[in-house]
């Protein structure tokens, strides 16, 4: 991906951010932010590991399925800083880092980091707890928080909702080049998307008939709820030309 100035950085990863502390995550957006632009260098790499995760022996999950890269990093040992190679977690999308990211802080060790109630605890537990050799670790984490205005997005979560026509469905993600654009619902193994929030954001031309979603001039099957107009994932996908895969185990939708 191209060098991103560090507004672009955090606007490309803060939806992602937001969903994931929608879905009841216990890390305060503003230190996930301020930590992925600390570990990435402001960077997203294709393998979306923006935590310096490494392989370790922990279990494959629905959101770490095994993939991995090796490349040059650092470790603070005995009070010197020592280059070496390792074996990275790779991850289909931010979105799969995010919430194995979860999962890995669900450790005993990081009981601290969990039960947190302000950023600067939580940065200091992520030291205190072992997460980072770094000594300054804490203290980086805050100086980017501040110098960046990160707490404007430790709002108070809200969870997702379903809307009418959609009560017995499932909430699901839509990934567009590794970030979330947007959510979905999936019911009756079709999911269906808002029809302008994701069609627009690949680049399409979304209209109304009065009765159906147009993208680009075509009709989609379409449904409207609360005045939004959504089509099935897939549909729009082909129309557009774009790669689409259902991951069963993150229920998530990857496009592109």
């Amino acid at each position: 991906m191209a060098k991103m100035t560090r507004e672009q950085f955090f606007a490309a990863i803060a939806p992602t951010v937001q969903l994931v502390w929608s879905e009841g995550s216990r890390m305060f957006p503003s230190v996930r932010m301020a930590q992925s632009l600390l570990e990435s260098g402001g960077e997203i790499h294709a393998w979306n590991n923006l935590g310096g995760i490494k392989v370790g022996g922990g279990p494959i999950n629905p959101y770490w399925q095994g993939q991995a890269v090796v490349k040059g990093t650092w470790e603070y040992i005995d009070g010197k800083t020592v280059s070496m190679q390792a074996a990275f977690r790779a991850y289909k999308s931010l979105y799969h880092f995010y919430k194995d990211l979860d999962l890995f802080l669900e450790a005993p060790r990081y009981e601290r980091v969990r039960s947190a109630i302000t950023p600067e605890r939580q940065a200091s537990m992520l030291l205190a707890s072992g997460y980072a050799t770094d000594p300054a670790y804490a203290t980086k984490l805050m100086r980017i928080i501040e110098q960046y205005g990160l707490r404007r997005f430790d709002l108070p979560a809200v969870p997702q909702t379903m809307v009418r026509g959609f009560e017995d469905a499932s909430i699901i993600p839509v990934i567009w080049q590794g970030g979330v654009i947007g959510t979905g619902y999936l019911k009756e193994g079709v999911t269906w998307v808002p029809a302008r929030k994701i069609a627009e954001a690949l680049g399409a031309i979304v209209g109304w008939t009065g009765t159906a979603v147009t993208v680009n001039g075509v009709e989609l099957t379409s449904k409207l709820s609360m005045s939004v107009g959504y089509v099935k994932a897939r549909e729009l996908a082909m129309l557009l030309g774009v790669p689409i895969e259902w991951d069963p185990r993150a229920r998530v939708v990857l496009l592109g």
